[in-house]
Protein backbone atom coordinates (compact mmCIF):
# COMPACT_ATOMS: atom_id res chain seq x y z
CA UNK A 1 0.00 0.00 0.00
CA UNK A 2 1.21 3.10 -0.83
CA UNK A 3 2.14 5.56 1.54
CA UNK A 4 0.37 9.16 1.59
CA UNK A 5 1.15 10.79 4.99
CA UNK A 6 4.99 11.37 5.90
CA UNK A 7 5.86 13.86 8.72
CA UNK A 8 7.84 16.11 6.50
CA UNK A 9 7.41 16.73 2.43
CA UNK A 10 10.49 18.08 1.21
CA UNK A 11 9.17 20.22 -2.59
CA UNK A 12 12.39 20.03 -4.66
CA UNK A 13 15.41 17.36 -5.57
CA UNK A 14 17.71 20.27 -5.91
CA UNK A 15 20.56 21.31 -3.70
CA UNK A 16 18.63 22.70 -0.82
CA UNK A 17 16.07 19.28 -1.19
CA UNK A 18 18.94 16.92 -1.24
CA UNK A 19 20.44 19.25 1.63
CA UNK A 20 17.31 18.94 3.38
CA UNK A 21 17.05 15.16 3.02
CA UNK A 22 20.54 14.86 4.69
CA UNK A 23 19.49 16.95 7.81
CA UNK A 24 16.11 15.14 7.98
CA UNK A 25 17.86 11.89 7.86
CA UNK A 26 20.87 12.48 10.17
CA UNK A 27 18.88 14.95 12.98
CA UNK A 28 15.27 13.71 12.92
CA UNK A 29 15.65 9.92 12.62
CA UNK A 30 12.32 8.69 14.08
CA UNK A 31 10.79 11.61 11.09
CA UNK A 32 9.24 9.84 8.12
CA UNK A 33 9.77 12.02 4.85
CA UNK A 34 9.35 12.00 1.02
CA UNK A 35 11.19 14.26 -1.20
CA UNK A 36 8.38 15.50 -4.56
CA UNK A 37 10.44 16.36 -7.21
CA UNK A 38 8.74 17.71 -10.23
CA UNK A 39 11.15 16.91 -13.16
CA UNK A 40 12.49 13.40 -13.94
CA UNK A 41 15.97 13.97 -12.25
CA UNK A 42 17.69 15.31 -9.41
CA UNK A 43 20.03 18.68 -9.31
CA UNK A 44 17.33 21.14 -10.24
CA UNK A 45 19.12 23.87 -11.77
CA UNK A 46 22.13 21.69 -12.48
CA UNK A 47 19.96 19.35 -15.06
CA UNK A 48 17.79 21.99 -16.21
CA UNK A 49 20.29 23.93 -17.81
CA UNK A 50 22.46 22.52 -20.62
CA UNK A 51 23.68 25.76 -21.90
CA UNK A 52 27.71 25.69 -23.51
CA UNK A 53 30.05 26.43 -20.58
CA UNK A 54 27.45 26.01 -17.80
CA UNK A 55 29.37 26.25 -14.61
CA UNK A 56 28.86 27.91 -10.86
CA UNK A 57 29.26 31.68 -10.28
CA UNK A 58 30.49 30.97 -6.20
CA UNK A 59 32.58 28.93 -5.40
CA UNK A 60 32.04 25.06 -4.68
CA UNK A 61 33.75 25.40 -1.28
CA UNK A 62 31.14 27.47 -0.15
CA UNK A 63 28.55 26.75 -2.85
CA UNK A 64 28.93 22.74 -1.77
CA UNK A 65 27.45 21.56 1.36
CA UNK A 66 28.92 21.65 5.14
CA UNK A 67 28.47 18.20 5.34
CA UNK A 68 30.03 16.74 2.28
CA UNK A 69 33.54 18.34 0.95
CA UNK A 70 34.11 19.21 -2.25
CA UNK A 71 36.92 17.33 -3.57
CA UNK A 72 37.25 19.02 -7.14
CA UNK A 73 40.47 20.45 -8.28
CA UNK A 74 38.58 23.51 -9.46
CA UNK A 75 36.88 25.58 -7.12
CA UNK A 76 34.35 26.97 -10.03
CA UNK A 77 33.04 24.02 -11.67
CA UNK A 78 31.47 23.26 -14.51
CA UNK A 79 27.61 21.88 -14.15
CA UNK A 80 28.37 18.11 -14.79
CA UNK A 81 30.86 18.26 -12.01
CA UNK A 82 28.05 19.64 -9.73
CA UNK A 83 25.25 17.67 -11.05
CA UNK A 84 27.93 14.23 -10.31
CA UNK A 85 28.49 16.00 -6.76
CA UNK A 86 25.00 15.89 -6.37
CA UNK A 87 24.36 12.71 -7.24
CA UNK A 88 27.25 10.98 -4.99
CA UNK A 89 25.72 12.71 -2.42
CA UNK A 90 22.20 11.20 -2.85
CA UNK A 91 24.06 7.53 -3.22
CA UNK A 92 26.21 7.99 -0.28
CA UNK A 93 22.95 8.79 2.13
CA UNK A 94 20.90 6.41 0.22
CA UNK A 95 18.60 9.24 -0.64
CA UNK A 96 17.23 7.83 -3.87
CA UNK A 97 14.72 5.68 -2.51
CA UNK A 98 12.97 8.94 -0.84
CA UNK A 99 12.87 11.04 -3.97
CA UNK A 100 9.45 10.21 -5.96
CA UNK A 101 10.21 12.10 -9.44
CA UNK A 102 7.76 13.74 -11.81
CA UNK A 103 5.51 14.60 -8.93
CA UNK A 104 4.30 17.85 -9.78
CA UNK A 105 2.76 19.94 -6.74
CA UNK A 106 -0.48 22.58 -7.72
CA UNK A 107 -2.05 23.29 -4.40
CA UNK A 108 -1.36 22.67 -0.96
CA UNK A 109 -3.63 23.10 2.08
CA UNK A 110 -3.65 23.59 6.03
CA UNK A 111 -6.19 22.22 8.17
CA UNK A 112 -5.98 23.71 12.22
CA UNK A 113 -8.32 20.83 12.95
CA UNK A 114 -6.01 18.03 11.95
CA UNK A 115 -2.54 20.16 12.33
CA UNK A 116 -1.67 18.78 8.48
CA UNK A 117 -0.71 19.84 5.23
CA UNK A 118 -2.63 18.36 2.63
CA UNK A 119 -0.71 18.45 -0.81
CA UNK A 120 -2.32 17.95 -4.14
CA UNK A 121 0.16 16.45 -6.64
CA UNK A 122 -0.43 14.80 -10.06
CA UNK A 123 1.48 12.27 -11.83
CA UNK A 124 3.46 14.27 -14.98
CA UNK A 125 3.96 11.13 -16.97
CA UNK A 126 0.01 9.42 -15.96
CA UNK A 127 -1.67 12.69 -15.59
CA UNK A 128 -2.82 11.04 -12.10
CA UNK A 129 -3.83 13.01 -9.03
CA UNK A 130 -3.47 12.14 -5.78
CA UNK A 131 -3.47 13.67 -2.11
CA UNK A 132 -0.44 13.31 0.09
CA UNK A 133 -0.79 14.41 3.73
CA UNK A 134 2.09 16.08 6.17
CA UNK A 135 2.83 17.37 9.61
CA UNK A 136 5.17 20.45 8.21
CA UNK A 137 5.62 21.20 4.26
CA UNK A 138 9.58 22.06 3.29
CA UNK A 139 9.98 24.02 0.24
CA UNK A 140 13.36 23.30 -1.55
CA UNK A 141 12.03 23.96 -5.34
CA UNK A 142 14.32 27.00 -5.70
CA UNK A 143 13.48 30.81 -6.79
CA UNK A 144 11.99 30.91 -10.56
CA UNK A 145 10.14 29.28 -12.72
CA UNK A 146 11.56 25.92 -14.20
CA UNK A 147 8.70 25.95 -17.42
CA UNK A 148 9.30 29.34 -18.68
CA UNK A 149 12.47 31.89 -18.70
CA UNK A 150 12.00 35.95 -19.17
CA UNK A 151 12.25 37.14 -22.38
CA UNK A 152 10.90 40.78 -23.20
CA UNK A 153 8.07 41.44 -25.99
CA UNK A 154 10.76 42.16 -29.22
CA UNK A 155 9.34 43.85 -32.23
CA UNK A 156 9.57 41.94 -35.47
CA UNK A 157 10.65 38.56 -33.43
CA UNK A 158 8.99 36.67 -36.15
CA UNK A 159 10.93 37.90 -39.10
CA UNK A 160 13.96 36.91 -37.83
CA UNK A 161 15.34 33.94 -40.19
CA UNK A 162 17.45 32.41 -37.57
CA UNK A 163 16.76 30.36 -34.60
CA UNK A 164 15.84 32.29 -30.99
CA UNK A 165 16.89 30.38 -28.02
CA UNK A 166 16.38 31.16 -24.25
CA UNK A 167 19.36 29.51 -22.32
CA UNK A 168 16.78 27.88 -20.20
CA UNK A 169 15.29 25.86 -23.24
CA UNK A 170 18.86 24.68 -24.82
CA UNK A 171 18.24 22.34 -27.66
CA UNK A 172 20.90 19.00 -26.73
CA UNK A 173 21.65 19.45 -30.80
CA UNK A 174 21.72 23.29 -31.59
CA UNK A 175 24.64 23.78 -33.83
CA UNK A 176 26.24 27.16 -33.64
CA UNK A 177 29.55 26.32 -35.72
CA UNK A 178 30.91 29.07 -38.12
CA UNK A 179 27.69 31.38 -37.00
CA UNK A 180 26.78 34.56 -36.52
CA UNK A 181 25.73 34.61 -32.65
CA UNK A 182 23.90 37.67 -30.51
CA UNK A 183 24.03 37.36 -26.70
CA UNK A 184 20.89 39.48 -25.62
CA UNK A 185 22.22 40.36 -22.03
CA UNK A 186 25.28 40.80 -19.82
CA UNK A 187 24.36 39.05 -16.59
CA UNK A 188 26.22 35.65 -15.27
CA UNK A 189 24.45 33.35 -17.91
CA UNK A 190 25.60 35.73 -20.97
CA UNK A 191 29.21 35.57 -19.78
CA UNK A 192 29.40 31.95 -19.24
CA UNK A 193 27.95 31.28 -22.82
CA UNK A 194 30.01 33.75 -24.67
CA UNK A 195 33.38 32.29 -24.45
CA UNK A 196 32.27 29.02 -25.11
CA UNK A 197 30.49 29.66 -28.22
CA UNK A 198 33.14 31.69 -29.29
CA UNK A 199 35.26 28.79 -29.60
CA UNK A 200 33.36 27.76 -32.43
CA UNK A 201 31.12 30.19 -33.81
CA UNK A 202 31.87 32.64 -36.22
CA UNK A 203 31.35 35.30 -33.99
CA UNK A 204 29.53 36.24 -31.07
CA UNK A 205 28.21 39.78 -30.42
CA UNK A 206 27.27 40.38 -26.12
CA UNK A 207 24.40 43.23 -27.18
CA UNK A 208 23.74 44.77 -23.72
CA UNK A 209 21.14 47.95 -22.62
CA UNK A 210 24.09 48.71 -19.77
CA UNK A 211 26.77 47.76 -18.44
CA UNK A 212 27.61 44.37 -15.47
CA UNK A 213 30.50 44.59 -12.77
CA UNK A 214 32.64 41.83 -13.63
CA UNK A 215 35.22 39.96 -11.05
CA UNK A 216 38.13 38.22 -12.69
CA UNK A 217 39.63 35.07 -10.47
CA UNK A 218 41.21 31.93 -11.43
CA UNK A 219 38.91 28.88 -11.43
CA UNK A 220 41.24 27.29 -9.29
CA UNK A 221 42.22 27.68 -5.43
CA UNK A 222 45.82 28.09 -5.27
CA UNK A 223 45.65 27.69 -1.37
CA UNK A 224 43.32 24.61 -1.09
CA UNK A 225 45.01 22.56 -3.68
CA UNK A 226 48.27 23.56 -1.54
CA UNK A 227 46.90 22.58 1.59
CA UNK A 228 45.08 19.37 0.57
CA UNK A 229 48.98 18.22 -0.39
CA UNK A 230 49.85 18.32 3.52
CA UNK A 231 46.54 17.84 5.14
CA UNK A 232 43.38 16.21 4.95
CA UNK A 233 40.96 16.82 2.29
CA UNK A 234 38.03 17.54 4.50
CA UNK A 235 40.11 20.12 6.63
CA UNK A 236 41.45 21.62 3.67
CA UNK A 237 37.41 22.07 2.67
CA UNK A 238 36.94 23.71 6.23
CA UNK A 239 39.64 25.78 5.99
CA UNK A 240 39.12 26.90 2.66
CA UNK A 241 35.29 27.65 3.32
CA UNK A 242 35.88 29.63 6.17
CA UNK A 243 38.52 31.83 4.36
CA UNK A 244 36.32 32.44 1.69
CA UNK A 245 33.17 33.09 3.61
CA UNK A 246 35.64 35.79 5.38
CA UNK A 247 36.39 36.69 2.63
CA UNK A 248 32.93 37.43 0.74
CA UNK A 249 31.53 39.23 3.51
CA UNK A 250 34.72 41.42 3.51
CA UNK A 251 34.27 42.46 0.09
CA UNK A 252 30.82 42.87 0.41
CA UNK A 253 30.72 44.85 3.31
CA UNK A 254 33.64 47.23 1.33
CA UNK A 255 31.18 47.22 -1.84
CA UNK A 256 28.60 48.76 0.86
CA UNK A 257 31.24 50.97 3.08
CA UNK A 258 33.48 52.19 0.07
CA UNK A 259 31.51 52.00 -3.13
CA UNK A 260 33.27 54.51 -5.17
CA UNK A 261 36.95 52.07 -4.66
CA UNK A 262 35.66 49.12 -5.02
CA UNK A 263 33.99 50.46 -8.27
CA UNK A 264 37.27 51.68 -9.37
CA UNK A 265 38.93 48.32 -8.97
CA UNK A 266 36.64 46.67 -10.73
CA UNK A 267 36.77 48.38 -13.73
CA UNK A 268 40.70 48.88 -13.27
CA UNK A 269 40.74 45.07 -13.50
CA UNK A 270 38.71 45.01 -16.63
CA UNK A 271 40.83 47.94 -18.06
CA UNK A 272 44.16 45.98 -17.29
CA UNK A 273 42.38 43.23 -19.44
CA UNK A 274 41.14 44.82 -22.32
CA UNK A 275 44.03 47.45 -22.53
CA UNK A 276 43.97 50.94 -22.25
CA UNK A 277 42.18 51.65 -25.89
CA UNK A 278 38.65 49.84 -25.16
CA UNK A 279 36.12 51.63 -24.80
CA UNK A 280 35.37 50.84 -20.72
CA UNK A 281 33.14 53.95 -19.98
CA UNK A 282 30.78 52.81 -22.04
CA UNK A 283 30.68 48.99 -21.90
CA UNK A 284 32.03 48.17 -18.71
CA UNK A 285 31.16 51.08 -15.85
CA UNK A 286 27.71 50.61 -14.40
CA UNK A 287 25.57 53.41 -13.45
CA UNK A 288 24.50 51.53 -10.39
CA UNK A 289 27.21 50.60 -7.56
CA UNK A 290 28.86 46.97 -6.72
CA UNK A 291 26.39 44.59 -5.27
CA UNK A 292 23.41 46.99 -5.54
CA UNK A 293 23.16 43.65 -8.47
CA UNK A 294 24.90 40.50 -8.58
CA UNK A 295 29.04 40.01 -9.60
CA UNK A 296 29.70 38.19 -12.24
CA UNK A 297 32.58 36.30 -12.32
CA UNK A 298 34.92 36.02 -15.17
CA UNK A 299 36.71 32.98 -14.59
CA UNK A 300 40.35 32.82 -15.69
CA UNK A 301 39.54 36.23 -17.84
CA UNK A 302 37.87 33.84 -20.20
CA UNK A 303 35.20 36.23 -21.66
CA UNK A 304 37.77 39.37 -21.88
CA UNK A 305 40.48 36.67 -23.60
CA UNK A 306 37.27 36.25 -26.40
CA UNK A 307 37.04 39.70 -26.88
CA UNK A 308 40.98 40.15 -27.25
CA UNK A 309 41.31 37.56 -29.49
CA UNK A 310 38.49 38.99 -31.84
CA UNK A 311 35.83 35.92 -31.15
CA UNK A 312 33.64 38.10 -29.47
CA UNK A 313 32.74 41.58 -28.70
CA UNK A 314 30.33 44.12 -26.90
CA UNK A 315 27.43 46.40 -28.09
CA UNK A 316 25.57 48.44 -25.69
CA UNK A 317 22.36 50.17 -27.04
CA UNK A 318 18.81 49.60 -26.83
CA UNK A 319 16.75 46.86 -29.08
CA UNK A 320 14.55 48.70 -31.79
CA UNK A 321 13.49 45.69 -33.15
CA UNK A 322 14.38 41.87 -35.00
CA UNK A 323 14.55 41.97 -38.34
CA UNK A 324 14.96 39.24 -41.00
CA UNK A 325 18.69 38.85 -40.80
CA UNK A 326 19.54 39.81 -37.14
CA UNK A 327 18.59 42.77 -35.30
CA UNK A 328 18.38 46.23 -35.27
CA UNK A 329 19.18 49.15 -33.03
CA UNK A 330 17.87 52.66 -31.97
CA UNK A 331 20.86 53.86 -32.54
CA UNK A 332 20.03 53.00 -36.43
CA UNK A 333 22.48 50.38 -36.72
CA UNK A 334 21.95 46.67 -37.23
CA UNK A 335 23.55 44.00 -36.07
CA UNK A 336 23.56 40.46 -38.17
CA UNK A 337 22.80 37.26 -36.50
CA UNK A 338 22.21 33.23 -37.98
CA UNK A 339 21.32 32.96 -34.00
CA UNK A 340 19.83 35.11 -30.81
CA UNK A 341 20.36 33.83 -27.63
CA UNK A 342 18.10 35.51 -25.34
CA UNK A 343 20.11 35.55 -21.66
CA UNK A 344 17.22 38.14 -20.24
CA UNK A 345 16.55 36.51 -17.16
CA UNK A 346 14.21 34.40 -14.89
CA UNK A 347 10.55 34.69 -13.76
CA UNK A 348 10.95 34.87 -10.20
CA UNK A 349 8.55 32.25 -7.99
CA UNK A 350 7.18 32.30 -4.60
CA UNK A 351 6.86 29.20 -2.44
CA UNK A 352 7.87 26.98 -5.64
CA UNK A 353 4.50 28.70 -7.38
CA UNK A 354 2.42 26.69 -5.05
CA UNK A 355 -1.15 28.11 -4.33
CA UNK A 356 -1.41 27.69 -0.63
CA UNK A 357 -4.33 27.85 1.87
CA UNK A 358 -5.17 28.06 5.47
CA UNK A 359 -8.31 26.52 6.48
CA UNK A 360 -10.09 27.23 3.58
CA UNK A 361 -8.64 30.61 2.95
CA UNK A 362 -5.71 31.57 0.14
CA UNK A 363 -2.68 33.27 1.42
CA UNK A 364 -1.17 35.54 -0.21
CA UNK A 365 2.42 35.53 0.70
CA UNK A 366 2.85 39.58 -1.02
CA UNK A 367 0.50 40.77 2.38
CA UNK A 368 2.55 38.23 4.54
CA UNK A 369 5.45 39.40 6.65
CA UNK A 370 8.73 37.39 6.46
CA UNK A 371 9.96 35.32 9.66
CA UNK A 372 13.76 34.73 9.70
CA UNK A 373 13.61 35.02 5.86
CA UNK A 374 12.02 31.52 6.12
CA UNK A 375 8.58 31.79 7.21
CA UNK A 376 5.72 33.38 7.03
CA UNK A 377 3.31 35.10 9.31
CA UNK A 378 -0.08 33.35 9.71
CA UNK A 379 1.12 30.50 7.77
CA UNK A 380 1.64 27.67 10.32
CA UNK A 381 4.32 24.64 9.82
CA UNK A 382 5.75 25.97 6.70
CA UNK A 383 9.32 26.80 5.19
CA UNK A 384 10.42 27.46 2.14
CA UNK A 385 14.41 27.89 1.00
CA UNK A 386 16.05 31.26 -0.13
CA UNK A 387 19.65 31.62 -0.45
CA UNK A 388 21.68 34.26 -0.56
CA UNK A 389 22.40 36.93 -3.00
CA UNK A 390 25.09 38.18 -1.52
CA UNK A 391 27.28 34.63 -1.20
CA UNK A 392 26.76 30.96 -2.02
CA UNK A 393 22.85 30.00 -2.16
CA UNK A 394 23.82 26.59 -0.14
CA UNK A 395 25.10 28.44 2.66
CA UNK A 396 21.79 29.94 3.31
CA UNK A 397 20.09 26.73 2.17
CA UNK A 398 21.90 24.33 5.12
CA UNK A 399 20.98 26.63 7.94
CA UNK A 400 17.40 26.76 6.67
CA UNK A 401 18.00 23.12 6.71
CA UNK A 402 19.60 22.84 10.58
CA UNK A 403 16.80 25.10 11.83
CA UNK A 404 13.78 23.13 10.50
CA UNK A 405 15.41 19.92 12.27
CA UNK A 406 16.03 21.45 15.34
CA UNK A 407 12.47 23.03 14.96
CA UNK A 408 10.70 19.80 14.26
CA UNK A 409 12.68 18.31 17.49
CA UNK A 410 11.66 21.42 19.75
CA UNK A 411 7.85 20.72 18.59
CA UNK A 412 8.24 17.05 19.39
CA UNK A 413 10.37 17.62 22.91
CA UNK A 414 7.35 20.01 23.75
CA UNK A 415 4.04 17.94 22.25
CA UNK A 416 3.48 20.65 20.02
CA UNK A 417 1.50 19.94 16.84
CA UNK A 418 2.49 23.61 14.83
CA UNK A 419 4.21 26.69 14.57
CA UNK A 420 3.31 29.75 13.36
CA UNK A 421 4.43 32.93 12.86
CA UNK A 422 2.90 35.53 14.20
CA UNK A 423 3.84 39.67 14.40
CA UNK A 424 3.01 41.90 16.82
CA UNK A 425 1.12 44.97 16.46
CA UNK A 426 4.34 47.02 16.90
CA UNK A 427 6.28 45.24 14.14
CA UNK A 428 5.87 47.62 10.67
CA UNK A 429 6.35 46.93 7.55
CA UNK A 430 9.69 47.96 6.07
CA UNK A 431 10.56 47.71 2.82
CA UNK A 432 11.09 44.66 0.02
CA UNK A 433 12.17 41.11 0.67
CA UNK A 434 15.26 41.36 -1.03
CA UNK A 435 17.84 45.13 -1.20
CA UNK A 436 18.55 44.60 -5.07
CA UNK A 437 18.09 46.38 -7.99
CA UNK A 438 18.32 43.65 -10.92
CA UNK A 439 15.50 43.42 -13.34
CA UNK A 440 14.92 39.82 -12.40
CA UNK A 441 14.06 40.53 -8.61
CA UNK A 442 12.51 44.07 -9.50
CA UNK A 443 10.02 42.31 -11.80
CA UNK A 444 8.75 40.04 -8.91
CA UNK A 445 9.45 41.50 -5.90
CA UNK A 446 5.56 42.29 -5.69
CA UNK A 447 5.05 38.46 -5.34
CA UNK A 448 7.40 38.80 -1.93
CA UNK A 449 6.84 38.65 1.35
CA UNK A 450 7.52 41.92 3.03
CA UNK A 451 10.19 43.09 5.99
CA UNK A 452 9.65 44.12 9.55
CA UNK A 453 11.39 46.97 11.22
CA UNK A 454 13.03 44.40 13.30
CA UNK A 455 14.53 41.17 13.85
CA UNK A 456 13.31 38.83 13.43
CA UNK A 457 11.14 39.97 10.87
CA UNK A 458 13.98 41.03 8.52
CA UNK A 459 15.62 38.89 5.30
CA UNK A 460 18.90 39.80 6.65
CA UNK A 461 21.13 38.40 4.25
CA UNK A 462 23.69 38.16 6.34
CA UNK A 463 25.41 34.46 7.11
CA UNK A 464 27.78 35.19 10.28
CA UNK A 465 24.41 37.01 11.44
CA UNK A 466 22.30 34.03 10.47
CA UNK A 467 24.44 31.70 12.03
CA UNK A 468 24.26 33.06 15.34
CA UNK A 469 20.34 33.62 15.08
CA UNK A 470 19.40 30.50 13.07
CA UNK A 471 22.13 27.57 14.23
CA UNK A 472 21.94 28.72 17.80
CA UNK A 473 19.40 31.19 18.31
CA UNK A 474 16.86 29.95 20.55
CA UNK A 475 13.75 28.20 19.14
CA UNK A 476 10.98 29.23 21.90
CA UNK A 477 10.30 33.23 20.75
CA UNK A 478 7.30 35.09 21.56
CA UNK A 479 6.75 35.79 17.89
CA UNK A 480 6.97 31.84 17.02
CA UNK A 481 3.57 30.89 18.14
CA UNK A 482 3.48 27.19 19.29
CA UNK A 483 -0.31 24.70 19.33
CA UNK A 484 0.02 21.42 21.94
CA UNK A 485 -1.77 18.63 20.84
CA UNK A 486 -5.46 18.12 21.88
CA UNK A 487 -5.71 14.61 23.70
Amino acid sequence: MTQNHFNVIVVGAGLSGIGAGYHLQKKCPNKSFVILEGRDNIGGTWDLFRYPGIRSDSDMNTMGFRFKPWMGIKSIADGASILSYLHETVKENDLDKKIHFNQWINEASWSSEDAQWTVHVEDKKTQELQDFTCDFLFLCGGYYNYKEGYTPQFAGREDFSGQIIHPQKWPDDLDYKNKEVVVIGSGATAVTIIPTMAEEAAHVTMLQRSPTYFLSAPDEDPIGNFLRKIISSKLTYKLVRWKNIRFQWWFFQKCRKFPKKVKEFLINQVREALGPNYDIDTHFTPKYNPWDQRLCLVPNGDFFNAINAGKASVITDHIDRFTKKGIKLKSGGEVKADLIVTATGLNLEVCNGIKLEVDNNEVDISKTMTYKGMMFSDVPNLVATFGYTNASWTLRADLTSEYVCRLINFMDKKGYANCCPRTEKYVEQDGDWLDFTSGYVKRSMHKFPRQGSRDPWRNTQNFPKDVLAIRWGNIDDKELKFTALEN
